[in-house]
């Protein structure tokens, strides 16, 4: 999650501790489920007052939409910085996978946060749902542009496929065997690429070989859950 900006004087201190209650928000609702946890818990853990609190933040929902787009724009930026060193975009999904994997085998692993939120909050008129929904709506394009730099045809449905692959590796990952759960989604993401790549050939190039795969560009901390401290 990106820190918060800071000024100085007061407006630091504040600033500093709007972080905190981020930080302990995200670590909790991650952990624990965003129901569980009261207020008077993250103010305690957070080592703030009430009244800070309540000074960045209306109510705990109000927290919880922030923790969720504090995760999403962390996601964001990572993926903006891959595409900005011109990484070839079949090694940027290999690498989206190969994170989701190392995330997936981590200690305190419980599953993606924003699939946990929006179970939390099934309302779609919720600010914590349509968080989720905003999210997703922009991973979802994100995924498709990328295959569509690979080449247009059925880019869409190769997105929509890729991100069905990522949300029932993590399902499993939490509720199986982990390490299973992370090799099925990289056979997955690579047999979807090896059939993408052939979409749009001509005929008669159907029997050329398939291209030498992009080595996975190394992506750090792409995570639906929220930093360790």
């Amino acid at each position: 999650m990106a820190p918060t900006q800071t000024g100085t004087g007061t407006g630091r201190k504040v600033s500093e501790a709007r972080e905190r209650l981020l930080r302990t928000a995200g670590q909790l609702f991650y952990a624990e489920g965003i129901h569980t946890v009261g207020v008077d818990r993250l103010v305690a853990e957070s080592k703030v007052t009430n009244a800070t609190f309540y000074r960045h933040f209306r109510s705990k929902e109000e927290l919880a939409v922030a923790y969720i787009a504090g995760v999403d724009q962390a996601i964001q930026a990572q993926i903006d910085s891959l595409k900005a060193a011109q990484l070839p975009p079949d090694g940027i999904l290999r690498g989206i996978g190969a994170s989701l994997v190392e995330q997936i085998r981590s200690p305190g692993y419980r599953g993606c946060a924003f699939l946990n939120a929006a179970a939390e909050f099934p309302d779609p008129d919720h600010p914590v749902h349509r968080a989720v929904v905003r999210h997703r709506a922009w991973f979802l394009q994100t995924i498709t542009e990328l295959f569509a730099e690979i080449t247009e045809a059925q880019a869409e449905h190769a997105g929509q496929h890729f991100v069905m692959l990522r949300d029932g590796a993590m399902s499993a990952g939490y509720l199986g065997d982990p390490v299973l759960a992370g090799e099925t989604l990289l056979r997955g993401i690579d047999g979807l690429l090896r059939i993408h790549a052939t979409r749009g050939q001509e005929p008669h190039a159907s029997s050329a070989p398939d291209p030498a795969p992009s080595p996975a560009a190394p992506i750090s901390d792409i995570a639906c859950s929220p930093p360790s401290a």
